[in-house]
Order: C-alpha cells, then sequence, then structure tokens
C-alpha cells in the first residue's frame, strides 16, 4: 500500500553508527530493559509454581482472569500502540505488572483471592498494550536481513530478568526451613521494584517514525493512526490466511506453561529448588535465542530456507524434548506424587528432571522466536506488525487462559503432556507451508510489501490523514 507521503518517508538519511540512540540495536535494547524488568519478573514469579505460594489455586485463578482479559485486548493492543505511541501504550502497560506482584504480597498476609484475581484483569489489559507494542519495535526496526539477530538480542536481555527472577526468590528463601511452602514478603517487594522501574524505562522509547534503520530508512511513514482506521484493519486480521496459519502455533506457544511451571517444577521440586530451575530454565531460552537466531539470518542464502531449516530444527529438538517429558512423567501423577527434590541433597535423582526443565526452557525460546521471525518476515512496516503481534499474541493468551484452567480442574498430568506436544508438532508444518508460500527471498535492499490487503478489502481513506504531520516535518527538514 502506499499513500501520500511515503516517498518523502523512504528517503533515506545519513547512518552515522549503529549506538546512536535513534538506531534499532538502541531501541530494541531498550524494549529488552522493559521487559527484562516487568514480564522477565513476572515469569519468575510465575515460573516458581503456583506464584510462589503453596496453593496454586490463586495464581492459577488470576493467570486465568489475566489470559482471559488479554486475549480479548491482545488482538487491540496494535491498535492502541498505534494511536497512542510507544512511551504511553508502554507505560500502561508496565503499571500493571507492579500491581500484579503486590497482589500477592497482599495475598500472603490476607489469603484473599479477590484481589490477586482483579489484579489478574488489569494485567491482561496492560500486558496487551506491552507486547504489541514489543512485537513491532522488535520486528519492525531491523532490516529484513537482521530480523533473527534483533529477536535474539530482545530475548537474551528480556529473559535476563528471567534468570535474575528466579535468583530473587532462590536467595531470600535459601535459607528458610526445608517445609517453607511460601515465598517471604521481600521476594514480592524485589519484583515491585523492578517492575516499577520497567515503567519509567518505558517513556525512553522512541516513537517510530524517528528511528532509523541501518540502512538508511525510516522505519515507519507515518505518525500517527486513528480510531477508524485501526478498527478496519484489526477485523481485516481475522481474514488474512497468513495469520490463520499462526493460530495453532500462537495457541500452543503458551498454553505448556500451566503444565511446566505448576506441574513439573512445582510438584517436583522445593522451595529454594524452584528458584534454582528458573534461573536455568530462563538461562535455557537466552541459549535457545541466540541458536535459531543464527539459523534464521546466517545458516543459508535463501530467507526461505532458513526458514524452513528452522522449522525443522525446531520440530525435531521439540519431538526429542516432548518425548523425555513422557519418560519423565510416567513416574508419578496427583494420585502418585514425587517427593520434593533439592538441588543439593538429591544427586542423580535431581539430574534428570532438572536437564528435562532446562531443555523445556530451551525448546520454549526457540519456538517462539521462530513464530516472531515469521511474523517479521510478513511485513516491515511497525503499525502493520504491531497489529499482528497484538493477533499473535491475543490468540496465545487465549490458550494460556484455558491451559490455567485445565490446571485447576486437576487433569491427568499425562493428558496435559499429550495435548501439549500434540498442539505444538500440529503447528510445524502449518508453519511450514506459510514459510513456503508466504516469505519471499529479498536481499534485504528493499522492504517487503505489506500485504495487508490479504483480505480483499480495500484500505480506509482514513489512512491517508496519519501522513500529514509527517509530510510537513520532512519538508520543512528538507528545505532546512
Amino acid at each position: 500500500m502506499r499513500f501520500q507521503g511515503e516517498e518523502e518517508a523512504a528517503a533515506k538519511v545519513p547512518v552515522t553508527s549503529p549506538f546512536r540512540y535513534n538506531s534499532p540495536l538502541v531501541q530494541v535494547s531498550l524494549i529488552g530493559l522493559v521487559c527484562f524488568c516487568c514480564p522477565g519478573m513476572f515469569n519468575a514469579l510465575t515460573g516458581m509454581g503456583g506464584g510462589g505460594q503453596v496453593n496454586p489455586d490463586a495464581a492459577n485463578n488470576a493467570n486465568t482472569a489475566l489470559y482471559t482479559t488479554f486475549s480479548i485486548f491482545g488482538v487491540l493492543g496494535g491498535g492502541v500502540y498505534n494511536i497512542f505511541g510507544p512511551k504511553v501504550t508502554l507505560a500502561m502497560g508496565c503499571s500493571t505488572y507492579v500491581l500484579y506482584a503486590g497482589s500477592f504480597l497482599y495475598y500472603n498476609h490476607q489469603q484473599d483471592q479477590t484481589f490477586a484475581i482483579f489484579a489478574g484483569v488489569l494485567l491482561g489489559i496492560g500486558a496487551s498494550f506491552l507486547w504489541a507494542g514489543q512485537g513491532a519495535i522488535m520486528t519492525s526496526y531491523p532490516t529484513a536481513t537482521r530480523k533473527g539477530t534483533y529477536i535474539s538480542l530482545f530475548w537474551i536481555i528480556f529473559n535476563l530478568g528471567g534468570v535474575i527472577g528466579g535468583l530473587i526468590p532462590f536467595i531470600l528463601n535459601y535459607h528458610r526451613k526445608e517445609k517453607a511452602e511460601t515465598v517471604n514478603d521481600m521476594t514480592y517487594i524485589v519484583f515491585m521494584c523492578f517492575m516499577s522501574a520497567g515503567t519509567l524505562i518505558s517513556l525512553t522509547i522512541l516513537s517510530p517514525d524517528r528511528v532509523v534503520k541501518d540502512d538508511g530508512t525510516h522505519c515507519t511513514n507515518i505518525k500517527y493512526s486513528n480510531v477508524t482506521t485501526e478498527a478496519i484493519e484489526i477485523l481485516k486480521l481475522f481474514c488474512n490466511w497468513k495469520l490463520r496459519l499462526i493460530i495453532p502455533a500462537a495457541w500452543a506457544s503458551n498454553f505448556f506453561y500451566s503444565y511446566q511451571f505448576d506441574n513439573v517444577n512445582g510438584l517436583m521440586f522445593n522451595l529454594r529448588t524452584r528458584g534454582f530451575n528458573n534461573v536455568f530454565y530462563w538461562g535455557a531460552q537466552m541459549i535457545g535465542s541466540v541458536g535459531i537466531g543464527y539459523i534464521l539470518d546466517f545458516s543459508f542464502k535463501s530467507r526461505r530456507t532458513r526458514g524452513l531449516v528452522g522449522v525443522g530444527i525446531v520440530a525435531v529438538l521439540g519431538t526429542v524434548i516432548w518425548a523425555g517429558g513422557l519418560a519423565n512423567q510416567l513416574n508419578y501423577s496427583f494420585d502418585k506424587p514425587p517427593n520434593r527434590l533439592d538441588f543439593k541433597r538429591c544427586g542423580s535423582d535431581f539430574t534428570g528432571p532438572f536437564v528435562l526443565y532446562f531443555s523445556y526452557g530451551l525448546l520454549d525460546a526457540m519456538f517462539q522466536c521462530l513464530v516472531y521471525w515469521v511474523i517479521g518476515a510478513l511485513a516491515d512496516t511497525s503499525e502493520t506488525l504491531s497489529r499482528y503481534a497484538g493477533f499473535y499474541k491475543g490468540v496465545q493468551s487465549a490458550g494460556a487462559a484455558v491451559a490455567w484452567q485445565v490446571g485447576k480442574k486437576k487433569i491427568p498430568l499425562l493428558n496435559q503432556l499429550i495435548v501439549n506436544w500434540v498442539l505444538t508438532t500440529l503447528s510445524y508444518p502449518l508453519l511450514a507451508v506459510l514459510i513456503y508460500k508466504a516469505v519471499k527471498d529479498t536481499d534485504g535492499s528493499k522492504p517487503a510489501e505489506d500485504d495487508d490487503t490479504a483480505s480483499g478489502l480495500p484500505p480506509p481513506a482514513s489512512m491517508k490523514d496519519g501522513y500529514k504531520e509527517l509530510e510537513n516535518s520532512i519538508t520543512t527538514e528538507k528545505n532546512g
């Protein structure tokens, strides 16, 4: 699609350094720091099993509320980002993480789920804003030939938050009594401090029209959108055949968290070992993101070939890891719970389940980075990719909402594992088809055209409105 002002916006500007403030490297690193502090700490909190509580019901109900709301607002998040820009959108999203962690501090004393569930609802709204913006920044700011690298960079910084977040409960609860099952107050307070810092960092993110890619082009050709435009574009997402092929992968990509966190880490290990395990679970994600990022950017000259090879590698690795999970799961159930393992005292009994949990983290990163790379290969502009990322996160969250209730209903553990395995396996051939049919081999010298009209619907006339301010600003720069 081409609109008034696009030619001016596409004009290249001199690139002085990859470390300049308006570079993709700096901006992707900053959004990585935001997610380090907010979703990263949230992941560490959730990864302890039951939100660090002996009874996981409060966390399961809060997460169900969170992901139910997220599934609705996730689809709308891209539109909100395009209208309000990154600073307002990201700051609103980050602030809800602080409230969520605070609700578990409250639950530590009052044992009342109401606040936790309410905080979960608000976090579902806030997280949809944050992740739509994150997806747009991570996938649209890099050039076409380096999207895998920048996705890996983000994933490393983001999951370093999970590593540090895993150390927090591990250190603060290390010397507590063996039978302690609930983390102390300081654990939640430290999480809240990190999340508050993330909210402040989000205010340093530049709007897409001010960011210049490494090839000298701007990341977008509009400065703002409007409600009418975004409403129409969001409706068109559901008619886009490419996004429909992503739905199984999106649904599966967070579905396995409730099983892995509550029924592997939460059931098999004691409190301090759960924190220890989380350090390596999120550390494994950093390793996995580097590996898949290299494959998707550097393994072959053809971008389509790189994508197909990436799918094949993740499929084989996923099959091996879930097979290992099956072997482990046959040893225990809800009716025959395992003895809690401690990383210092259990020796070889600890090693196998620990390696399995580490491998789950490795697979998670490779799977999600692969999907993000595919999404990034479908378009180049920030406004389009923010909608695509919002759609992905919305479907992902719908799956997670169902998964957390599956965990609460005490569905047999073996059944949960099989469902997770089937869902991820189903997504591989569909991603391969999408890559084969939709990912074009480009030389990186010009951006791929955004196929936003794949549904057959025409673009709204109101989209032209968003170009006026940018056109005027570029004309002023040229005259100066």
